[in-house]
Formats: structure tokens, sequence, C-alpha cells
């Protein structure tokens, strides 16, 4: 179904001449943009109750009964705000206007570019809202990060992100996906990122936030998505800020014996770093669009059962349009990470120094590789088998052309390339994709070379093609 691209204006003048809906604007810092938006669209008597902004942290701080102050800009603070307009809200007017009326309340807390330029400037962004008179309100979260360079335009950008966010929640709550991509009408990706979107309530109960993180990212709308053990969606900022990191990409479809090994044997490794502890140490499993898809569409159900298959062996889950490992670690940059570990097989190693994926940039594998080798990270490279010799085939062993093998040399000498020899050599045999042939295909032997509870997960959800009907190999 096309939705009709209206603009800023005219959704929030569309917004102002319903008469069923009424509420609160509440915003703290950034402006008054959204506010503004309705005013002066017209006929904003019919929509707005109150407009408030609570500039002055003091007041915020009793308005939204926030007696440790904590962080202004945070989802915290602006859930209590959420709750504490909507319930003045409804308290006064219910019995005036309630039979007839829904409510809702809209809140956002930002930090604009400041003077000097060199802050981070992002924000909230919510609704709670009624979808019929007299009903429980749903809710809906956004976080945004604000790109322009000039804290004018970004005041713009909130004015139009807020009218969007609204218009959406009564015109685009059945459908999901809609809902997102209408978020950045009048806007591009140039002047905001959103990275977070969360629904909740009786009338959104279908919706699986997951996926939400999942279209935003397929959507362009941003460059990653991440899910703690838990499956819970978690801003980057947040999660990873000053954490050493270990990062580890695949299909996952399933993870494998092999796989599992090589996240335990590099953890091992990182544990021996000067730095680690326990508390300030975290691995995450990666899976990049092109490995999320099958035959060029993404499959919800297939997604969400390799999330649950990692959360359950404790992962954290990250998705992401990275293709190159150097736009990966770039991405990480920006967190202020402790220590950085990218754990890569052999066969993906090589391809790291081809040459031809770097074509895009001006200084070619040299620029590339300035961008992945930064100062705090290191790739840990799980060996192969050499069915040959039977011995372990590692990073030493690869054929490079004379002129990258002096770059090699560099980059070993000075281990920023560390091999992971404590690899368990009866698990190198191990193919995912043939695993996954004998899942489909009901081939036993396939629960032997995968983590007990992954091959319990599977049986019991018969997930990725499984029927339970055993077969035998062909001889």
């Amino acid at each position: 179904m096309e939705r009709q691209g209206l603009s800023t204006k005219n959704k929030a003048l569309t917004l102002n001449l319903d008469k069923t809906i009424y509420g609160t604007l509440a915003e703290i810092g950034g402006g008054q943009e959204v506010a503004r938006a309705f005013f002066q669209a017209g006929g904003a008597s019919g929509t707005v109750a109150k407009s408030i902004s609570a500039y002055d942290k003091t007041f915020s701080d009793y308005l939204y009964n926030n007696r440790k102050s904590g962080r202004y800009v945070s989802e915290n603070r602006l859930q209590k705000m959420l709750h504490s307009e909507y319930d003045d809200l409804v308290n006064i007017l219910t019995g005036k206007m309630g039979r007839s009326t829904r409510f809702f309340v809209f809140a956002n807390t930002v930090v604009t570019i400041n003077y000097a330029k060199d802050n981070e400037a992002h924000g909230w962004l919510g609704v709670r809202f009624q979808l019929h008179p007299q009903a429980e309100p749903n809710m809906v979260v956004v976080h945004v990060s604000l790109l322009e360079n000039d804290t004018l335009l970004q005041q713009y950008t909130l004015g139009s992100l807020g009218v969007n966010l609204i218009y959406a929640c009564y015109h685009y709550h059945e459908r999901p996906n809609i809902f997102l991509q209408s978020l950045m009408d009048n806007l591009d990706t140039d002047r905001v990122e959103i990275n977070i979107v969360k629904m909740g309530g009786k009338d959104l109960d279908y919706v699986d936030n997951r996926l939400l993180g999942v279209q935003l990212v397929k959507n362009r709308m941003t460059s990653a998505t991440i899910f703690d053990t838990r499956g819970k969606v978690q801003q980057p900022a947040d999660m990873l800020y000053k954490k050493n990191l270990l990062a580890f990409r695949g299909r996952f479809r399933p993870i494998t014996n092999v796989g599992y090994d090589m996240l335990q044997k590099s953890y091992e490794i990182f544990q021996k770093d000067e730095t680690y502890t326990r508390e300030n140490t975290l691995a995450l499993c990666e899976i990049t669009l092109d490995n999320l898809m099958h035959e060029g569409v993404i499959d919800d159900t297939d997604f969400l059962e390799r999330v649950n298959l990692l959360n359950g062996l404790g992962q954290n889950v990250m998705i992401s349009n990275f293709r190159q490992y150097y736009k990966l670690v770039d991405y990480f940059s920006h967190f202020r990470l402790g220590k950085l570990r990218i754990v890569i097989g052999i066969p993906t190693f090589i391809t790291v120094w081809d040459r031809s994926f770097y074509t895009d940039l001006r200084g070619g594998i040299l620029e590339a590789f300035g961008k992945l080798f930064v100062k705090n990270m290191k790739l840990y490279v799980y060996p192969s088998l050499n069915k040959t010799s039977g011995k372990l085939f590692t990073s030493k062993d690869i054929e490079l052309p004379a002129d990258l093998r002096h770059l090699y040399g560099y980059l070993a000498e000075n281990k920023k390339i560390l091999d992971v020899r404590s690899a368990e050599k009866r698990w190198l045999h191990i193919n995912s994709s043939e695993i996954l042939e004998m899942i489909q295909k009901n081939i036993p032997g396939w629960e032997e070379m995968v983590p007990g509870y992954v091959a319990s997960y599977i049986k019991d959800n018969r997930i990725f093609g499984y029927s339970g009907e055993l077969m035998t190999k062909k001889k």
C-alpha cells in the first residue's frame, strides 16, 4: 500500500484538524521546533493542550521527579517525561473530553552541537498515545544522532522528525516498516541517523523490536543495530563506551563447534591483556545484511532464530551493513572503545588482502589498512587445517605478492596480527554449509558438530529446515 508523501507542515495541519487527537508537547534542549511546527501550521488549538520546555536542569528534575539528576539526554529521562506529562493530561482532561478524545504526549530530550562543535549531538524522542478514546496508551521511543554541523539546522531536523513521529503513530501503526520509512520524510541520511526504534503497548504488542532494528539497517537509516544477551535493542554509545570488545563476523546458520571454538579461544587470548576484566569486556557476534539474506530476502523467522541461538550461548548480536572490515572498525571507533579485537578465519583473512576490495579508495589497500589497523585494534586469525600435512594453516602460510609480504611482516612484527594457535584440530573439518544441508535433509550426525544447546534448540523448535524425520547417508 502506497503512502502519501506530505510536507512537515501538511502533516502537522492534518493532525491539528483531527478533532479526536489532543495532547502535550514537552521538549528539553534543542529548541522548541516540534511545538513550533504545530503552531505555524495553523489550527493548533485543536491539538495542543500544553507545550512546555524545561530547559533549566533544576526545573527538569523538579517536574519529572528525578532526585538523582543523572543524565538528561537519556531514555530514562524521556520515559519520566512521557509518564509524568501523560498522567497530568488524562487526570485533568478525561472527565471533560475523554470519551471522544485520543490523548497523546510527545516528548524529547536532545543535545545539539555546541559552539566548539566537539560534542555528540543526539537525542531521545517518544510518543505515549491512545489509538482509541479511553484505551490504554501505547508507546514509541526513538534515538537519533544529529549529523549536521549547525545548531539551527539540527533544530529544523528535530521539528520535522517530531512531526513525522506523531503522524506515524496515528497513521502507520499497523505497518511497522512504512512507519519507519515515514520518519525520514522530508529528511535524508546526511542530516540524521535513526538508530533505535522501540514500540510497545496493547495495540503494538505484535511488533518485535529486533525486527525494527534490522529494518533500520536495511533501510539505511542506520549502519548497525545491537542486541544484548537478552535480545534487547541497545544504544551502541551506551553499551560500548570504554569497553574492550571482541567482534566475530559470521552467518551463524547455525553456529558450529568450530565457530564457538573461535570465540572461546580468541577470548582466552584477550583475557591475557593487562587491561582485561570480565566487567569491561564484551564479545559480539556480527551478522552483515549480506549474511542475513537468503535468496535476496531477509526471512524474519530465520533471523530471530539466529539471534535466539546466539543469545542462548550468552552472546551479544550486531546486524550491520559493513562489507569491508575497515568500515566496521571505523564504526566502532566512534564509541571510545578500550581495546578492539576482530576474530577472523583464514579464508576471510586471505580476502582482506585482495586489492580489488579497495578500488573505491584513493589510497587503495594502504588506505584501507590504515583505517583497519588503528591504534587499539588487533586481528585474531583462526587457523584452518592443511589436509595434506595435517598441520595448522596459519596467517604465516598464506601466499602474498612480494610487496604485500613486507606489509604483512610489519603488522605481524608489531603484533597487529595474532594467530590463534590453540584451535581444536578435531573441529577444523566442519563446514557450516554442509551442516545446514544435513539438517535440511535430515542426515544424522550433525548434532555432534554443533554445541549441545544449539542441537537441542534446532530440534525443539524445528528451525533451519529440520523436520525430525531421520534419513541415512547415501553410500
